[in-house]
């Protein structure tokens, strides 16, 4: 299967759960981000993917990261897209606007 028909299967699953998101749980997904040892780990993978020198435990590995970034790049992006259409105010405190 495509990857862009995975994505697109993925997105159409992943519309009920999103409809769940409160603004506080979408932006905290949407400013989800790998921690300091993970993404060293997936940046040492993406380069000895790019010299094809992997291992086939190593080729499973960024696969499985592969496909978890892709499932938090489309949970981040409904996330962003319902942050984006909620009102927004002119006062910071959540006051009234004068």
């Amino acid at each position: 299967m495509e990857v862009n028909t995975e994505n697109a299967i993925l997105d159409k699953m992943l519309e009920p759960v999103t409809r769940c998101f409160t603004p506080a749980v979408a932006k905290e997904i949407a400013e989800l981000r790998a921690d300091l040892v993970t993404q060293a780990r997936i940046d040492e993978l993406a380069a000895k993917c790019n010299e094809a020198v992997l291992t086939e435990a190593e080729q499973r590995e960024y696969r499985a990261y592969i496909e978890a970034i892709d499932l938090i790049g489309i949970l981040q992006a409904k996330a962003r897209g319902l942050l984006a259409s909620l009102p927004h105010h002119s006062c910071s405190d959540g006051a009234p606007g004068r």
